[in-house]
């Protein structure tokens, strides 16, 4: 996580957000009166999704389960009907 102070951050808006957004890395903003933490969209996106699904009564039994199952037992993607 990149951390920096807000006036740093004013100076370098353009290039921290940039790399925020092409490396998926956080930045810690520090001010007097707190702090913020910048994310791109795509993890933005990522961490309400799990929020979502782990809000689901027995979803994060149901990933587990499917992580654990073997590719052989698992049905051919050509098989699948969405």
């Amino acid at each position: 996580m990149l951390n920096t102070n807000i006036t740093n951050f004013r100076k370098n808006l353009f290039n921290i957000l940039e790399q925020t957004i092409k490396f998926n890395e956080p930045v810690n903003v520090s001010t007097k009166d707190g702090n913020a933490v910048i994310i791109s969209e795509e993890d933005y996106n990522g961490l309400m999704e799990t929020v979502y699904l782990s809000s689901m009564p027995g979803m994060k039994d149901k990933i587990v389960e499917g992580l654990n199952t073997p590719l052989e037992e698992c049905l051919p993607e050509a098989e699948v009907r969405w």
